[in-house]
């Protein structure tokens, strides 16, 4: 090698690496915000890496990428469609979004289409109101709306304020918690290309027949596969690197049998594309694989988390990592986490938030907790109570111990 081979070569090698960064950058920023806006910080980064991203995406999960100057959208399909542990939040502190904040958000959807460039909280609560109100269907299944009660209009608060955070609106002028208080309005810039981008499906949901909520959810997102070896294997390893990174737990009990197999078979090679594009660290375990994000800018839901709920559900876990322990299997009573929680608040009285010490306030804390733990697929919630899983034993706590020969010297050596 000639002397100037050597710098050209470090070049080289330093502007691959500044590429793979990159990308990694992007793809992160994407799987944490599939509808990406141009205001994001590594907006340009998706934007300089978009034919890359759509090449590995598309064969490695099997979505699709859309990118223009003003937003990224990222069209998941989740592997799972029935879970239900992680909804939507408005913000990082509020609970997640219940059945009527669902429906007010695909109404407000409808609404905001045949809005102009600008509209008022107040305008989109009277047609929502009016939607509910003509829809015999949605009567029919017990929603109601009528901006009555407090509680409603901070349902349609926490609605705009999702979409505020999805960047589909842009306030103007105004505030919500004006309008929840009945003393003001708030004025927001409709941005219809968000608009548009926000539903992410593969066929529109007004040309399915099907009644039943899971037929529809099966309707909307389903992908034809190939009737051959290969385009079978290709979907097991589609929807395997699809829970890998968007679950926080890969557990091999709930795989069928052809896909524990092709995981067996190539559980190396995927983790080694993953995580080279991602930079995720896998730990794999005897009951499963996790993704661990040690930067924590593509993770939703941390463990452990600073605040009280955070402290509160890494006491539990360790909690129900001693039941598990203890008792395989055997569901823990949630009546017994609520009073194991109210003992956690006297116990750390000096350094929770107020309302958390308040023991008629345990039952509340304990559900999000809990609802925390289920996101986390450390825990299983069923009637009988809460089901620890295997992996919640990494937060299992153990009495520290000294080897036999160690001699701990409390004399005194004066």
């Amino acid at each position: 090698m000639s002397a100037t081979d050597a710098p050209v070569s470090e070049l080289r090698e330093q502007l691959e690496a500044a590429e793979r960064h990159d990308f990694r950058v992007a793809l992160r920023a994407l799987l944490m915000r599939p509808l990406l806006p141009a205001s994001d910080d590594a907006f340009g980064s998706v934007r300089r890496q978009a034919g890359t991203l759509r090449d590995w995406l598309a064969r490695e999960t099997g979505w699709s990428l859309q990118v223009d100057r003003s937003h990224a959208r990222l069209r998941k399909t989740p592997a799972r469609l029935t879970d239900t542990t992680r909804g939507a939040r408005a913000r990082a502190g509020d609970p997640p979004f219940s059945r009527r904040r669902y429906v007010l958000l695909c109404l407000a959807l409808a609404a905001l289409e045949g809005e102009e460039r600008q509209t008022a909280l107040g305008r989109l609560a009277e047609k929502i109101v009016g939607s509910v109100a003509a829809d015999d269907q949605l009567a029919a299944a017990g929603v109601r709306f009528t901006l009555e009660s407090r509680d409603e209009r901070r349902d349609l608060v926490a609605v705009a304020r999702l979409l505020l955070a999805l960047k589909v609106l842009r306030r103007v002028d105004g505030d919500e918690t004006a309008y929840v208080t009945g003393a003001g309005d708030a004025l927001y810039a409709v941005d219809r290309t968000a608009l548009a981008a926000v539903l992410a499906t593969r066929r529109p949901p007004t040309t399915v027949d099907a009644g039943h909520l899971d037929d529809q959810l099966a309707a909307i997102t389903e992908e034809p596969v190939p009737d051959t070896p290969d385009g079978r294997n290709r979907a097991i390893r589609q929807g395997l690197t699809r829970r890998l990174l968007d679950d926080a737990v890969l557990a091999y009990d709930e795989l069928d049998e052809a896909e524990l197999a092709y995981l067996t078979s190539q559980r190396a090679r995927m983790l080694a594309t993953i995580t080279e594009a991602t930079g995720l660290i896998p730990e794999v375990r005897a009951e499963g694989i996790a993704l661990l994000d040690e930067r924590g800018d593509a993770t939703d839901l941390r463990m452990p988390e600073e605040g009280t709920d955070g402290h509160l559900t890494l006491l539990l876990a360790e909690h129900l990592a001693e039941a598990l322990r203890e008792r395989p299997g055997q569901p823990v009573p949630v009546a017994d986490l609520e009073a194991r929680t109210a003992q956690l608040a006297t116990r750390h009285a000096a350094h929770w938030r107020k309302d958390a010490t308040d023991p008629a306030n345990a039952p509340v804390l304990t559900a999000d907790a809990i609802g925390r733990l289920a996101a986390l697929d450390l825990v299983i919630v069923s009637d009988a109570g809460v089901v620890p899983r295997p992996p919640i034993a990494r937060y299992a706590v153990d009495e520290p111990t000294l080897p036999p020969d160690l001699q701990l010297f409390d004399q005194d050596t004066s």
